[in-house]
């Protein structure tokens, strides 16, 4: 019997993978036209593209050795930045949402009150306060603040998605943790959370993926990530378009690989639930 379930898996998920990468083609075509559409467009407006100067603000060689180029060591700060909010907002979440459902009233009050606060007051917003107030008080960098207003930022929104994902686990899954005499802890750690997400994955995602665009902000605290290397390039080169274009294009490519990954995820759920 466990043959014939493996290569059932198995065949799914080979189809979802080449349904992925038929709609990744697809998109990748459109980007083609668009691409197509806009340096034609610039050629009647009279625009002079200088594409051939884009490479070397990405990477160059040197004596056979890979140079990172300003757009490229703005990159790796982006990822930095994303990839530890990304850590700490989860943490945040999970903490909130668990707040939310216990039995306490001050931690009920407390995640309340941070998600009203944090969800009705602009991003940028946060960021300034931040920096500004928070970071001398608490003699942090400007890196560090980044990540702390995103984390915090993004961690209000994911807390309602892990409590939505908590909720959703059917009141028989409880009964029979208790009736095996596990606590708490176990119970969340080894039945509840499991499943809350995988069905919470999707959503995740999308808040990962807005977290990525959500990065772009940091540059108004002059933290030299990929938008303000971008705007950088842009102020000493007046090349606006392609710099612009490249970096939308490098956002794009990151956000459609991490749907692509996670997309792959999701099929395997499925499969295996």
């Amino acid at each position: 019997m466990m043959a014939p379930a493996f290569l059932f898996a198995k065949t799914a998920t080979a189809r979802h993978l080449r349904s992925t990468l038929l709609d990744i083609l697809k998109f990748l075509a459109v980007i083609a036209a668009l691409t197509w559409f806009l340096i034609h467009s610039g050629d009647r407006l009279g625009y002079n593209w200088q594409w051939y100067q884009v490479p070397k603000y990405i990477f160059s060689f040197e004596n056979s050795r890979l140079i990172a180029g300003p757009l490229l060591k703005g990159l790796l700060v982006t990822l930095q930045i994303t990839v530890i909010s990304l850590g700490l907002s989860f943490v945040m979440g999970l903490v909130t949402a668990l707040l939310r459902l216990s039995h306490s009233v001050l931690g009920k009050a407390l995640a309340r009150a941070y998600l009203e606060l944090i969800r009705n007051t602009p991003l940028l917003v946060q960021l300034f306060f931040i920096y500004f107030v928070i970071a001398p008080i608490l003699d942090i960098s400007r890196f560090a603040s980044a990540i702390l207003a995103l984390s915090l930022f993004e961690g209000a929104y994911a807390s309602e998605m892990l409590r939505a994902g908590i909720v959703s686990i059917h009141a028989g899954q409880w009964e029979a943790a208790y009736s095996l005499g596990l606590s708490s802890f176990d119970t969340y750690r080894c039945i509840i959370l499991p499943q809350a997400l995988r069905r919470v994955l999707p959503p995740l995602t999308s808040q990962a993926i807005s977290l990525i665009k959500d990065s772009a902000l940091v540059s108004t605290i002059a933290v030299y990530d990929l938008t303000m290397q971008g705007s950088v390039i842009v102020s000493e080169t007046f090349l606006t378009f392609e710099i612009w274009f490249t970096v939308a294009v490098i956002y794009l490519l990151i956000t459609v690989s991490l749907s692509f990954v996670v997309s792959i995820m999701e099929s395997r759920f499925k499969v295996f639930s």
